[in-house]
């Protein structure tokens, strides 16, 4: 059965339409109406089930970054995991003063929004970057790579990644005291 949306009833939001139960598929709600013309009656309106995924604050646990991929201590806070046909997924990652990812590519690359402190990356090759709250910071795909919190300051940031055939890292070496401080 369709919806039927009359000229002269106000267009509610969905949160309105289902504020008796916001679980209930479908029900009987009061439709405004205006106008002479409008007649002023209960109309069954069918409400479509809502795709929304929200994802509450403290409604997934925090878990330790695991030793064989980061030196030090880290905090991995998971924001959310891909949704079919979807392959994106994201978490929030806390380095305290020191800490740091090992070395690791992404098979379709990665974006890193810093949220607080300070931080360092460095691409293989290339010199250690010093990255700050607010900085985007994009790595390519299969480039190597490593991140983590500057000697002294803790880093935040959130990493965004694409799985390709499942996998979205490819974890190596850890990143020696001589490669961070160089």
């Amino acid at each position: 059965m369709r919806p039927c949306i009359l000229p002269w009833e106000y267009h509610v939001n969905r949160n309105a339409l289902c504020r008796k139960n916001p679980r209930q598929n479908h029900g009987e709600i009061p439709l405004k109406s205006h106008g002479d013309s409008a007649p002023s009656v209960w109309r069954k309106y069918i409400v479509t089930p809502s795709h929304m995924d929200i994802k509450r604050i403290g409604s997934q646990p925090s878990n330790k970054g695991p030793a064989d991929w980061f030196s030090g201590v880290v905090r991995i806070d998971p924001l959310f995991q891909p949704q079919a046909p979807a392959r994106t997924a994201a978490a929030s990652v806390t380095f305290e003063p020191g800490a740091r990812t090992a070395w690791h590519t992404h098979p379709l690359g990665q974006t890193l929004i810093v949220t607080s402190g300070c931080g360092w990356a460095q691409c293989e090759g290339e010199p250690v970057q010093e990255i700050h709250p607010g900085y985007v910071v994009w790595f390519p795909p299969n480039m190597r790579h490593w991140h983590g919190a500057a000697p002294t300051t803790a880093m935040t940031h959130i990493a965004i990644q694409e799985a390709l055939d499942g996998k979205v890292v490819e974890w190596m070496e850890k990143v020696s005291d001589e490669q961070y401080r160089m």
